[in-house]
């Protein structure tokens, strides 16, 4: 997967927002401006750090030798992944829609409602606070 085919492939989840808050070059993609479910670090390779399930995240680091604990990230919830061709492109858009899916169920009840209902996916009750 090329860093242009993973811009459109985060931008065409509902309500993403792109952004550098960190300066020119890595990008952040946000749910509805709130949360970041993607990381872009435009290095060579491209580098993406994804939100992980964190069970899900060892496997996918004993499967996949592009995979990694996430750089500048907690380690046990984000994992980086080398756009190197090391990860199918199917198997990488896996990791992306479980990211925003992951975050997306954190996001307060009406935007989680929203952003969810848009993927045909019930929100599940968290806090009743929210």
């Amino acid at each position: 997967m090329t860093p242009e085919q993973f811009i459109d492939a985060a931008l065409w989840f509902p309500e993403t927002d792109e952004s550098e808050p960190f300066g020119p070059g890595p990008l952040v993609y946000k749910i509805s401006g709130q949360k970041m479910f993607a990381l872009l670090v435009p290095s060579e390779p491209a580098v993406v750090n994804l939100k992980c399930d964190p069970e899900l995240a060892l496997e996918l680091r004993a499967e996949f030798s592009a995979v990694t604990p996430g750089w500048h990230m907690s380690k046990r919830h984000w994992n980086s992944v080398r756009l190197d061709g090391g990860v199918p492109d199917d198997e990488f858009l896996e990791m992306l829609e479980h990211s925003y899916r992951l975050v997306a169920r954190g996001l307060r009840r009406p935007d989680r409602d929203r952003v969810l209902a848009v993927l045909g996916e019930e929100s599940p009750t968290i806090d009743a606070r929210n």
